[in-house]
């Protein structure tokens, strides 16, 4: 059930970010997009490709994956968001 509630969270991160970023400047776009990549995809992305890798090798300790994906993700955010605001038009 957890994997379908984070799974859940990434769809709607996904359709908020398409929905935010219609209109707008890429400046705009690289802001939002890092915001999302932050707050819904960095652990919730995390514990679904986690759960998803431990279920394919039957192994419970392969899902410490997402400990080193979710600071992958979210340092991935921050450079957007970075871009974003340093950018000039």
């Amino acid at each position: 059930m957890a994997f379908v509630i984070a799974l859940l969270i990434v769809l709607v991160g996904l359709i908020a970010g398409f929905q935010l970023t219609e209109g707008r400047s890429e400046k705009g776009n690289y802001i939002v997009w890092g915001i999302i990549t932050m707050i819904a995809f960095a652990p919730f992305l995390s514990f679904v490709i986690g759960v998803m890798y431990g279920i394919v090798v039957k192994n419970s300790w392969a899902t410490s994956i997402m400990v080193y994906l979710s600071p992958i993700i979210f340092v991935i955010g921050l450079i957007l968001l970075l871009l974003g605001v340093y950018k000039k038009r």
